[in-house]
C-alpha cells in the first residue's frame, strides 16, 4: 500500500510541479511586461520554407474547415512536419540510445539564463569554426561565470541566412550533406561545459550543434549521453543580450519523439532600474522554486 501511495505521489508531483513552471512564465510574462520587460522571439516560423535535413519530409499543411454559418466562422487544419526541421529541439534520445525523449524532458530543464557566445566575426572568415573552451573563458571574463541551468546559445549570424537552403548550408547542392560549410560546437567545449558547469541546454543559430563538416557527430553524442537538450535553428540573437536574459524553449511534447518543433523567446528586463527593483527578484524566486524539487523528491523516497 505504501509503495503504491508514494508511486501515486510522485505522479502527481511531477503534473504539479508542470503546472507551478507554467503558471511561473505566465506571472513572468504578464508581471515582468507591467514592470518593463520585453518579450524576443526567436524563432522561425514553419512554412514550406522550413529549412530541414536533407531526407527529411517537408511541411505540409492541409486545410480541413473553413467556413462560414449565420453564427460564426469555424476554421480546422492538418499539419505534418518532420522532428528536426526550423527551430527545434533535440533530445537527448536523437544521438544517444535510451536518452531522454521530448515528453521525458523535465520542464525546469527547458527554461535558463540566457548565455550568447558571439563567434560572428570568426564564423564569417572561417565557416567551419567550432566553439572552443576559449570562447567560453573570454565569455566568462567579460560577464562571469555561466550559471547554473543556462541556455547557452551560439550566435554566429546565420540567422540572417534564413531560409535560404543554399546560403544556410553554405553550398550549392543543399541536398549532399558532404558539402555542408556552417559554424557549430567543437566537442573539446561541448566536454568543458558538461564537465565544469551545470547547464540545461546547448544552442545554434544553425542546422546542427555540429559544424557542417562534421561525419560523427561527437557533441551530439555528448550532449545525449549527458541528457544535455538541443536546440538548432534558432533565429534573431542579435536582439537580444550576450548576458542578462531568461531564455524558454517551448518544445511541442511529443510522445516517443527524438525532437520537436519549438517556439524558443527570451525575457530580459528593459533598463538596470528595473533589473535592479522587481523582475529580477521574480525570476530568482522562480528558480529558487524549482530546485528545490529534487529535494521534495528525495524526501518522498
Amino acid at each position: 500500500m505504501w509503495v503504491r501511495d508514494r508511486v501515486n505521489l510522485r505522479r502527481r508531483l511531477t503534473l504539479l510541479q508542470e503546472k507551478m513552471l507554467l503558471a511561473s512564465i505566465i506571472n513572468m510574462v504578464i508581471l515582468g511586461t507591467s514592470q518593463g520587460m520585453r518579450i524576443v522571439d526567436l524563432t522561425h516560423e514553419h512554412s514550406p520554407s522550413t529549412i530541414y535535413w536533407p531526407g527529411n519530409p517537408r511541411y505540409n499543411f492541409t486545410i480541413l474547415f473553413r467556413n462560414s454559418t449565420d453564427s460564426y466562422w469555424y476554421e480546422s487544419n492538418s499539419f505534418a512536419t518532420a522532428e528536426h526541421g526550423g527551430t527545434h529541439v533535440d533530445a537527448p534520445a536523437h544521438f544517444y540510445e535510451g536518452g531522454l525523449r521530448v515528453q521525458q524532458i523535465p520542464m525546469e530543464k527547458l527554461v535558463g539564463k540566457g548565455v550568447i557566445i558571439n563567434v560572428k566575426q570568426k564564423a564569417s572568415i572561417d565557416p567551419d569554426y567550432r566553439v572552443t573552451v576559449e570562447d567560453l573563458v573570454n565569455y566568462e571574463r567579460t560577464h562571469g561565470s555561466i550559471p547554473d541551468g543556462a541556455v547557452v546559445l551560439m550566435n554566429s549570424g546565420w540567422s540572417d541566412k534564413y531560409p535560404n537552403p543554399t546560403s544556410v548550408f553554405n553550398t550549392p547542392t543543399p541536398s549532399d550533406p558532404k558539402t555542408f560549410h556552417f559554424p557549430g560546437w567543437h566537442e573539446n567545449a561541448t566536454a568543458w561545459l558538461m564537465k565544469n558547469r551545470n547547464i540545461n541546454i546547448i544552442g545554434v543559430d544553425t542546422p546542427s550543434t555540429d559544424y557542417g563538416q562534421s561525419k560523427v557527430f561527437p557533441t551530439h553524442v555528448l550532449m545525449g549521453k549527458h541528457n544535455i537538450i538541443g536546440v538548432e535553428n534558432v533565429g534573431f540573437l542579435d536582439k537580444i543580450p550576450e548576458s542578462g536574459s531568461t531564455i524558454c524553449v517551448a518544445v511541442l511534447k511529443l510522445t516517443d519523439g527524438s525532437g520537436a518543433p519549438a517556439r524558443v523567446f527570451a525575457m530580459m528586463e528593459e533598463n538596470k532600474e528595473v533589473l535592479a527593483s522587481g523582475s529580477e527578484s521574480l525570476l530568482s524566486e522562480v528558480f529558487l522554486m524549482f530546485s528545490l524539487i529534487p529535494f521534495v523528491h528525495r524526501l518522498i523516497g
